[in-house]
């Protein structure tokens, strides 16, 4: 057995006439979001299209019009301008206890953290102030290296140096090098 039962139709509010001069000055703006957000709410309210008439009309989903329907019965006018896209948490991932966390480790040894190296890598230093409860999630290492350089440290990349057994090395490097 099939069932056919589909949503209940979803259109816009009676507008004011305030709002239809708004809703129909912003047709003329040159933000696109603007002109389909007011396009789909002038469909909805004067020809009381449903949502998949009017994405059929605009080349959009019937999702997009509901959401454009639900945004101005949320917030009227304000729905007709995109919102920002920015994160609007705090994206400070090292408050200044991590940081000084920070640079108190890597003047340790990884070893004394159990690694079996006695190199700090950004990726290394990330994983640790994850388990050791400085940053709540894996942070990438260009977060860790951005933390050190709040902090005045300026991270490179290990140097890997020859250091021969023979006494007489730094002698012979020496006059190598002239």
């Amino acid at each position: 057995m099939v069932f056919h039962g589909g949503m209940k139709a979803l259109y816009a509010r009676e507008i004011t006439e305030a709002e239809r001069r708004e809703i129909e000055r912003g047709l003329r703006t040159s933000s696109a979001f603007m002109v389909r957000r007011c396009q789909i709410l002038l469909m909805s309210v004067d020809e009381r299209l449903k949502a998949r008439e009017i994405g059929e009309r605009l080349r959009c989903s019937d999702q997009c019009v509901r959401d454009a329907i639900r945004a101005f019965e949320a917030e009227g006018l304000k729905s007709l301008h995109a919102k920002s896209r920015a994160r609007h948490s705090q994206q400070a991932t090292f408050n200044q206890a991590g940081r000084d966390w920070l640079k108190s480790i890597i003047r340790q040894t990884p070893r004394a953290f159990g690694y079996e190296t006695s190199l700090w890598t950004l990726d290394r230093l990330a994983e640790l102030a994850q388990r050791e409860g400085y940053s709540e999630q894996l942070v990438r290492a260009e977060t860790v290296g951005r933390a050190l350089a709040r902090e005045g440290i300026n991270w490179q990349r290990v140097k890997h140096r020859i250091n021969s057994p023979d006494e007489r090395y730094a002698g012979k490097k020496s006059d190598a090098i002239g």
